[in-house]
């Protein structure tokens, strides 16, 4: 059994909730990464993606320079454990329509970040093809919905 350890890109960029989101921004692009967990006394509070700097900061009308992590942050995160294994971790992406997560061990202490692509190398093709089209078709759905 392959678990989330064995592909997971460790030793993730995070950021602490007081980081100016041009600073988060500024992660985001050195590391050429589309989101960056939050992190608060070693643990995971949330996550501000691309699309949370987009929407609740810049088309909000919110200052780069002068608005928090913490005020444009997803903190319901989603997250998989290190141990957990990685056709499990996939079919739970699939269900929740995201196309990555950060890695936690069992004290929830943030140890990496899991996408498509690092299960993409080691689950079965059938499995990440059913998870693409989950994420692709939710996506879809929610464009519905929302015309």
């Amino acid at each position: 059994m392959t678990q989330i350890k064995d592909v997971m890109t460790p030793d993730c960029e995070w950021v602490a909730p007081d980081s100016l989101v041009s600073k988060v921004a500024q992660v985001m692009q050195a590391k050429d990464i589309g989101f960056v967990p939050v992190g608060e006394n070693d643990r995971l509070i949330g996550m501000v993606t691309d699309r949370d700097i987009t929407v609740r900061a810049i088309a909000a009308g919110k200052d780069p320079q002068n608005t928090t992590a913490r005020d444009v942050m997803t903190p319901k995160t989603y997250y998989c454990y290190d141990d957990q294994d990685i056709e499990e971790v996939c079919n739970n992406l699939g269900e929740i329509q995201v196309r990555r997560l950060p890695v936690v061990n069992r004290d929830k202490r943030l140890v990496g970040v899991v996408s498509m692509g690092d299960l993409a190398q080691s689950v079965s093709r059938p499995n990440v093809g059913q998870t693409q089209q989950q994420i692709t078709a939710g996506c879809q759905d929610n464009k519905q919905q929302a015309a």
